[in-house]
């Protein structure tokens, strides 16, 4: 191991630093008899606070609602359980909102559908996640957030109340009052040192700003005092309602370091040359099946289950360069969270690693691209099984947000069964983990040109659209053995100038709905593909109403030579008469 990288990695480990956070909460009932307000912090173990951060809810059930502390309890550990539970490829966003959205279609069920029913379960909330170096704000009802930075408190939260007059308002926005709900959120950059404040309305409606900014300004190191203290101020200014609140201190932030994140793998050593024979790990080395000056890929036999299995290594070329180990490692993280019969099953170590490397299951068969100089001309049936079972795989990628971004013909196998899987996960887009801060620039991760969506060569970030155009050229490749826009690379500066060629010129047997299919799914404008997998699969396999109600396209577009021809022999016939009148 190269000297530089040692020393890379001594610097990063001194640097190195997790979310760290100090809080304190308290609650109280107040002069009511019973507390209807609920509030809870998760601070989860290291794995899951790098992926999910930590959390922080507050709700207030509604008031006069038999059902009000039932609900506030429910939202707030149903949040704090359901949330460190979700795929951590889900973007924040992504899984507070599924989760909120679920807790309210719930709370919306046990209220029996009547807003002014004592029964109705019907609460406001609040949620602070605090994940990487970003502040992710849920908001619905009138509990609010504050933040403190720099002594200077302010509300990052808009109260859902509406005053009728005075003394006469009313919530417009809570969980459990309708179907369906609409979410505030928002996103900040967190710095060292701030500190956030989540309140109920029995504290913000007696306690002005000025008032919660003193006793954050004088918080000590216990802020459970803090809390206490507080909602004791609130009661004496005259409360009448519950009293909770809670305190978070951002003690220490995430270095830009992607180092950190995969630290257990990225200090293993890079793996010597391995030969026929040799066993590492318990896996024994049959050939090497390819080589590059990226990666060795072998061949390997699991000595325990006696399985053949594929061994992926990276370069030593490599060694001192932490965006290539950033990949390496990221595509293992990616395929290792992938359930589907339709993509590369990455397979976990029976024994603790003593080098980088990553093992996947061994398929017996062949790539698209050598399936497709086999059958040069397939039926349209063949090409249709192949692009449903592609679109499978794809989707399983989408249910998790991530993106493939590097679909193409040779990367993807068919084996000895017909059974169709997408490998290599390289330049895979994950939402969650764009959500962690880290210097290394993943933005050369856009796949091949010629099956790049138009998109990533004009500096936009992709998504599921994108790779619908990747497997539109695929399967209009297959079906004409050409590419939908020319031989030519469709490179930026092709772009303004690219004109679609019809598949039905190249391939006659391609019926017009079909052609239509795939001009929609590799359109250059992405707001005019497809948006959903199934959509392109069911067009492909069913005529689309929507296609025929169109224009039809002028003869000169779909079939020029004839044309030509045509135009040729008129004025052939029309010099033959014209030579005849002029002789006779």
């Amino acid at each position: 191991m190269s000297a530089i990288f040692v020393l890379l990695r001594v610097i990063l480990r001194v640097m190195s630093s997790t979310l760290k956070i100090t809080s304190g909460q308290h609650s109280e009932a107040g002069i009511k008899q019973s507390n209807d307000d609920a509030c809870g912090i998760r601070v989860p173990d290291s794995s899951l606070l790098n992926t999910k951060g930590i959390a922080a809810v507050i709700a207030d059930g509604m008031s006069g609602s038999e059902a009000g502390k039932e609900a506030a309890e429910a939202c707030v550990r149903g949040f704090l359980t359901d949330y460190f539970t979700t795929p951590e490829s889900w973007s924040t966003e992504t899984a507070g909102e599924k989760i909120l959205s679920a807790l309210n279609r719930w709370l919306y069920a046990q209220g029996h559908h009547h807003y002014e029913s004592t029964s109705a379960m019907v609460t406001t909330l609040s949620v602070l996640i605090i994940k990487s170096a970003t502040a992710h704000l849920f908001h619905i009802g009138d509990t609010r957030i504050y933040r403190m930075r720099r002594g200077k408190l302010e509300c990052l939260t808009h109260d859902h109340r509406v005053h009728v007059s005075a003394d006469k308002n009313y919530l417009s926005r809570a969980m459990g009052i309708e179907l369906h709900m609409e979410i505030d959120y928002r996103a900040l950059p967190v710095e060292v040192d701030d500190i956030y404040l989540l309140t109920t309305d029995g504290i913000h409606d007696y306690l002005d700003d000025t008032a919660l900014a003193e006793f954050i300004y004088a918080s000590g190191e216990e802020l459970d005092d803090t809390a206490r203290a507080v909602v004791a101020s609130a009661l004496e200014q005259g409360s009448h309602d519950n009293v909770s609140c809670e305190i978070i201190k951002v003690e220490a932030l995430p270095h830009r370091d992607a180092h950190e994140f995969y630290q257990k793998f990225s200090e293993l050593p890079f793996p010597p040359p391995l030969e026929t024979g040799m066993v590492l790990d318990g896996y024994e080395i049959i050939r090497e099946l390819h080589a590059s000056k990226r990666t060795q890929v072998y061949l390997a036999q699991d000595r325990e289950t006696h399985t053949r299995v594929i061994m992926k290594t990276p370069s030593v070329n490599y060694e001192d360069d932490p965006e290539y180990i950033d990949r390496f490692l990221h595509e293992e993280w990616a395929g290792r969270r992938i359930k589907n019969q339709h993509v590369l099953k990455i397979l976990k170590p029976h024994a603790q690693r003593q080098c980088l490397y990553y093992v996947t299951e061994y398929i017996e068969g062949q790539t698209l691209r050598q399936w497709m100089h086999d059958n040069p001309q397939p039926v349209v049936e063949e090409v249709r099984n192949i692009v449903q079972q592609i679109a499978a795989g794809l989707r399983a990628f989408h249910r998790l947000e991530m993106i493939h971004q590097d679909l193409k013909p040779e990367n993807i196998m068919i084996d000895e069964h017909g059974t169709v899987k997408i490998i290599d996960f390289g330049s895979t887009k994950i939402a969650g983990i764009e959500e962690i801060t880290t210097p290394l620039d993943r933005q050369n991760m856009l796949g091949t040109l010629n099956y790049t969506a138009p998109e990533y060569l004009q500096g936009y970030s992709g998504n599921n659209a994108s790779d619908i155009y990747s497997l539109g050229v695929i399967t209009y490749e297959m079906l004409t053995g050409e590419l939908p826009y020319g031989k030519k690379e469709l490179t930026l500066r092709r772009l303004k100038r690219a004109r679609y060629e019809t598949a039905a010129r190249i391939n006659a047997d391609i019926p017009t709905w079909i052609d239509k299919a795939l001009e929609k799914a590799v359109s250059i404008e992405r707001a005019r593909r497809y948006t959903l997998l199934s959509e392109f699969t069911h067009d492909l396999a069913h005529p689309n109403p929507a296609f025929e109600s169109r224009h039809a396209e002028p003869l000169i577009e779909r079939n020029p030579l004839l044309v030509w021809k045509g135009i040729a022999a008129f004025l052939l016939v029309l010099n033959i008469f014209l030579l005849y009148l002029l002789t006779s």
